[in-house]
């Protein structure tokens, strides 16, 4: 089903560069181990994690998301069929031991990451060389919030991943839908206690139908980029691919959606009151460039960088 292929183009003749899987299961999960942030926009915690005597295995990795969601990694070298079927088997795991993975996190990311782990949502990442249609149609029976990510190694240092296919769970709504889910503030929050932050459904909820009408517009133009998926967090909506491209907040009494996208600020004309580089400062969401969105010229403005972060460029 993987069918990313690459070119080497000279003289205007394109040549095929053969893709194969890695040799070693283990030096895939090492490579990526080691280069997970940059690669998936997770942060690594551990590798071959014991899940004791009841659960009996060993977690491939172990990370948190952008999003502060809790995520587990399994590795197959070719086919997927059996990653998945690991992977959610050690879900229940994670479910039975939050405070275990809080105190990894604090342990290895501080005290204001394990404070911030939202466990509305756990993650499952199935990395493999390839996975089948009957994979993928799979994960809506499931139920679960799972990506596939395929891969290829094309030899002289190239590694491509693919997300082949992801779902966002039963605790978001469908894809299709521009209104972000209902989520109870008081049933969020780190390690599943009550929690008095607002959610990003209550600031929509308060905002006038002119800045819904604004998001629905601004939702149509992310979705409408090649294959990003919504996902919907305690404090904001995320676009991503494999990683985060787009995050938005509402402001209703200032009538503004806050966009952040994974855009260099350095490669921008910023200017006050709609672009502002956020590397340095500590707000919600992700990415290090923040766009103010007031009205339908300020959308038009960002249309072109809204793009630009779901390439990747």
């Amino acid at each position: 089903m993987n069918d990313l292929k690459l070119f080497r183009v000279a003289d205007g003749q394109a040549a095929e560069i053969p893709g194969a899987a890695v040799a070693l299961e283990r030096h895939l999960q090492t490579l990526i181990e080691q280069n997970m942030e940059a690669m998936l926009g997770i942060r690594f915690l551990a590798s071959e994690y014991g899940t004791g005597s009841r659960h009996r295995g060993r977690i491939d990795s172990l990370g948190l998301d952008e999003s502060g969601n809790p995520v587990i990694i399994e590795y197959k070298r070719s086919n997927g069929k059996a990653v998945i079927t690991q992977a959610l088997s050690y879900l229940s795991w994670l479910r039975d031991h939050r405070h275990e993975f809080e105190s990894l996190v604090k342990e290895r990311l501080g005290d204001d990451a394990a404070g911030s782990v939202d466990w509305s949502n756990p993650r499952l990442v199935c990395i493999a060389g390839d996975f089948t249609s009957h994979d993928t149609n799979a994960l809506e029976e499931i139920g679960r919030r799972i990506d596939l990510v395929s891969y290829r190694d094309f030899g002289g240092g190239l590694l491509a991943l693919h997300l082949v296919a992801s779902v966002t769970g039963s605790a978001a709504p469908s894809r299709t839908s521009s209104t972000p889910a209902t989520t109870s503030a008081s049933s969020v929050g780190s390690g599943g206690g009550g929690s008095t932050v607002k959610s990003v459904r209550q600031f929509y909820d308060e905002s006038p139908q002119s800045l819904r009408d604004l998001y629905t517009d601004l939702d149509a133009m992310l979705i409408s980029q090649a294959d990003v998926q919504k996902e919907f967090q305690l404090h904001y909506v995320a676009y991503r691919r494999i990683k985060n491209v787009a995050t938005i907040r509402f402001q209703p009494r200032r009538h503004t959606l806050v966009v952040r996208l994974a855009i260099d600020p350095d490669t921008v004309e910023l200017v006050e009151g709609f672009a502002r580089d956020v590397r340095k400062i500590g707000c919600l969401g992700t990415g290090p460039l923040e766009l103010r969105i007031r009205s339908h010229e300020d959308l038009s403005r960002a249309s072109d960088l809204v793009r630009r972060s779901v390439e990747g460029r």
